[in-house]
């Protein structure tokens, strides 16, 4: 109770006075004041929610814009703060380098949903081709015998055809896979030996496609802003998802042989364990979950 009546008086009272009396003081709108104390995903993250929680209609409307309008939105911006270029000449840069993080996060998940509705067709030529590339790249030496084969089996598939596995995820779930062991060959491989472990084994593509659905779950709760916005500097894209599941992959088989599970029958309770974890790494304003191989 007390914390809902705290945050209405000062959403409703006090922000607006403190606001107030600090450009007073320094002669500044809030939004060039949080230029001038942050860098990074603070900086982002603290201009977004200014813009987003102002009284001003063209401000709450600036975290909504779309990436074509981002520059007239700029304009419009300075407009309403009386904001001279002469006097602070790098508010523009500043204002549409962050304008073009928030735009494109929001962007980037619309781009991710719409490859994960789209289902894998076996009919599709492109599809099918994805899927053989993907047995190609992890089994170079060993060739397939036929579409549908008890071998998928050996790349961690669950049947003897894969297209029943990438329902949850569609086409997303064998495009995150053949990003991972193309971009990265050397460690897909020892990931995939790992995974056949007598004891701690689990099965590879299963699991990478249940990782793709982490990392959608996390980019859609806006749980990966900070990560993006300090590892992009401009516009985050599909690139910058895909590196991300791959940082999930080599993180999650680490965390699993250091966690020995009991059986692969305790896969749930340790995949939400190594969810957790990442979510709360998320957290730091500071955070950049790459790839360090």
């Amino acid at each position: 109770m007390f914390i809902a009546l705290w945050e209405f008086f000062y959403g409703h009272f006090f922000r607006f006075w403190m606001k107030w009396l600090l450009r007073q003081m320094t002669g500044k709108c809030e939004l060039q004041r949080i230029f001038d104390t942050y860098v990074g995903a603070q900086r982002t993250h603290r201009i977004e929610n200014s813009l987003t929680y102002s009284k001003n209609k063209v401000l709450q409307r600036a975290p909504l814009v779309v990436q074509s309008e981002v520059d007239r939105c700029v304009e419009d911006i300075m407009k309403e703060k009386k904001i001279n270029p002469e006097k602070d000449d790098s508010f523009k840069i500043s204002m549409k380098a962050c304008l073009l993080q928030i735009s494109g996060y929001k962007q980037l998940y619309l781009d991710v949903e719409s490859v994960r509705k789209k289902p894998y067709d076996s009919d599709n030529l492109q599809h099918e081709k994805l899927l053989i590339k993907l047995w190609n790249l992890l089994m170079p030496t060993k060739k397939l015998k036929a579409r549908i084969s008890k071998q998928w089996a050996d790349i961690g598939f669950q049947g003897d055809d894969p297209k029943t596995d990438f329902r949850g995820m569609g086409i997303l779930g064998l495009i995150n896979l053949v990003y991972f062991s193309e971009n990265y060959t050397s460690e897909a491989h020892q990931i995939l030996s790992r995974s056949n472990h007598p004891k701690l084994g689990y099965s590879y593509a299963i699991v990478g496609i249940n990782l793709t659905e982490m990392a959608y779950s996390l980019l859609k709760s806006e749980a990966l802003k900070f990560h993006l916005y300090n590892f992009v500097p401009g516009i985050p894209t599909m690139e910058h998802f895909h590196q991300f599941y791959c940082y999930l992959v080599y993180e999650f088989d680490k965390f699993w042989f250091e966690e020995k599970p009991e059986s692969i029958m305790y896969f749930n309770v340790y995949r939400e364990k190594f969810h957790e974890k990442i979510k709360g790494l998320l957290l730091d304003c500071n955070v950049s979950l790459t790839l360090k191989i």
